[in-house]
């Protein structure tokens, strides 16, 4: 990130224009690098799971994922979300999926979000019963429009692969998929909505 001078103010009553504007590009800066921290992040499920004896670990499982996606010919923000469908696991283990959705939603469709923020639900079908609770959970959600997308996302890329024996694909080659949804949408949105931006737009009639 630049290096600017140290600004003199110390609350937000204090600001000048000189200092949003300043505080505006590096936020500009921060988010732009945004891709690279998330994947950074992703690569702290390396290792998850193997005390326990899983076939692969949370990072394998994700490549997995987003290999099946890739070889299916779904769409770059598919593959995306279906390799970071984890990563809120290392910092939100009981809610990962909502962590997830946080950091995916200004970046992919409504859809998309839907399967993602419910993938976690939906996969429990397989083993919730063992934990006392009820397997058909997922159930109530019939009749929301991407209900069906996060059945064929369970069946079809989650559930199914821990498979020590896949070939997946590097991170090094599904990673410029995660740079193209997140970069081509913030160019969209006239480079992302800044912290700044968004406290002022909030307040837009």
């Amino acid at each position: 990130m630049t290096e600017r001078a140290q600004r003199t103010w110390t609350s937000l009553a204090g600001l000048d224009r000189a200092d949003i504007l300043a505080v505006n590009a590096a936020d500009r800066e921060w988010g732009a690098a945004l891709p690279a921290r998330v994947l950074t992040h992703l690569q702290a499920l390396r290792g998850r799971d193997a005390s326990v004896g899983m076939p692969v670990d949370r990072l394998q499982h994700s490549l997995q994922c987003a290999t099946r996606a890739y070889r299916d010919n779904r769409s770059n923000e598919y593959v995306a979300c279906a390799l970071l469908h984890g990563l809120g696991d290392a910092l939100a283990p009981y809610s990962h999926a909502a962590l997830v959705v946080c950091v995916l939603k200004p970046f992919v469709s409504e859809r998309l979000h839907g399967i993602v923020e419910h993938h976690a639900l939906c996969r429990g079908y397989y083993y919730f019963h063992h934990l006392g609770h009820a397997g058909f959970a997922r159930k109530r959600y019939r009749d929301q429009h991407w209900y069906g997308d996060a059945a064929e996302f369970r069946e079809r890329f989650d559930q199914c692969w821990f498979d020590p024996a896949h070939a997946s694909r590097p991170l090094d080659f599904i990673e410029p998929a995660v740079h193209e949804v997140m970069d081509s949408r913030r160019s969209a949105l006239g480079q992302g909505c800044t912290s700044i931006e968004a406290a002022g737009l909030a307040h837009e009639p």
